[in-house]
């Protein structure tokens, strides 16, 4: 199934799916590997294509995965918002991102696939260059993968939590994934979203982010 979107509307449209997500519709296989071979052409540091991406369908896996993510939220939300100003549109959407959020976190485990990217190398203490550079030629690809799933009427949200404390090294023993020589880059659920009419999202105005020539 596609979408028949424009390259702009799928820039613009494709959003962290939660509550949306089709948890009792299968993926197939096919769909989701049309997607990665889409997201093998994005670009990567030295042309190293040092990624390497793990699809969990197993429920026997998917649970204590979930379990590990859903405990690291707990601690998470126990921590403070960001302060935003009144007219701030993301004090605005604070609360929705937050019940979504938790609603992932309840029912990681029922999503039809998990996706894990890995980049080799560990970055544990390197410097900025290094990290920026490794994960430079990581994220590119999970971000295509994300558009492409979008033009396929599946959704995803990328999250990162199961990596806190030692759950990365946790996932790494239950999956096989060589902890010494791949990070880990998150986690991602994969389903048909309920519905495909996703719009643009309410952003910073551009004046606020943007800078030429300086700071």
């Amino acid at each position: 199934m596609h979408l028949n979107l424009s390259a702009d509307d799928v820039l613009t449209t494709t959003r962290s799916v939660r509550k949306r997500l089709d948890f009792e519709r299968p993926v197939e296989r096919e769909a989701v590997e049309e997607c990665f071979e889409i997201a093998l052409q994005a670009p990567t540091g030295s042309n190293r294509q040092g990624w390497q991406f793990v699809i969990i369908e197993d429920d026997d896996l998917k649970q204590p995965i979930a379990e590990i993510y859903a405990a690291n939220f707990r601690q998470y939300a126990t921590m403070p918002l960001p302060r935003y100003e009144k007219d701030d549109t993301r004090r605005q959407h604070q609360r929705a991102v937050v019940d979504s959020a938790t609603y992932l976190a309840d029912n990681f485990h029922r999503a039809p696939l998990m996706m894990i990217p890995c980049i080799e190398g560990r970055l544990d203490n390197v410097d900025a260059m290094v990290g920026a550079s490794v994960w430079g030629s990581l994220l590119p690809a999970v971000w295509s993968f994300m558009l492409a799933l979008r033009e396929r009427a599946l959704g995803s949200a990328w999250t990162t939590l199961h990596m806190l404390n030692d759950g990365e090294k946790q996932v790494a023993d239950l999956l096989g994934i060589p902890f010494d020589r791949y990070s880990q880059g998150g986690l991602l659920p994969i389903a048909y979203t309920k519905g495909t009419d996703f719009k643009p999202a309410a952003r910073q105005p551009l004046s606020e982010v943007l800078h030429w020539g300086r700071w």
